[in-house]
């Protein structure tokens, strides 16, 4: 059986990172329901080379890692702080690297951290848009969470649980092998 290939994109600035640790989670979450290779892409990484890189052409080898990680998977789960109403910009910037053909029909669960819950608006009104350019399938439901749902950066909420499991019950059907 073919696993899919899964890569998780975490549009934190720091380490260690409630964005990631939520990637991390649904990632975990996914691998109990079928055969998915994981790979993980933070931004915190790629960040001291990220914002000089202006085309993929000649990109360092860690930034052109990530761009053909992206491009290659069968599926993505993103996932980024809420800066002023939306996702970072490196994280902006990494997918503005990424050739507009590539994420055709390609599942995405959307995620995205906030410090209150006002900030839960971010999944429809700025990463929709940003997957649709790409015509990508963006899952039914994302996960939104706030500060209060984490302990050491560690998923403790049982309401974002839940939230994890109907995220990932609702997307399993669409994460197959191309």
């Amino acid at each position: 059986m073919s696993k899919v290939k899964l890569v998780t994109v975490s549009g934190g600035l720091s380490r260690p990172s409630r964005s990631a640790a939520l990637a991390a989670a649904i990632a975990r979450k996914l691998a109990t329901h079928g055969a998915f290779n994981i790979h993980s892409i933070e931004i915190a990484d790629l960040a001291p080379e990220l914002g000089g890189v202006l085309s993929p052409k000649g990109a360092p080898p860690r930034i052109a890692e990530a761009i053909r990680e992206i491009e290659s998977a069968d599926a993505l789960v993103v996932s980024t702080p809420v800066y002023r109403g939306s996702y970072t910009g490196l994280f902006k910037h990494l997918f503005d690297l990424i050739d507009y053909e590539a994420l055709i029909g390609k599942p995405v669960l959307l995620a995205a951290c906030g410090g209150s819950d006002r900030h839960a608006l971010v999944i429809d009104h700025q990463l929709r848009p940003l997957f649709s350019f790409f015509q990508s399938l963006t899952l039914p439901i994302g996960v939104f969470a706030n500060d209060g749902d984490f302990t050491n950066y560690e998923v403790s909420n049982e309401g974002l649980e839940a939230r994890i499991d109907l995220a990932v019950e609702r997307s399993i059907g669409h994460l197959r092998p191309r």
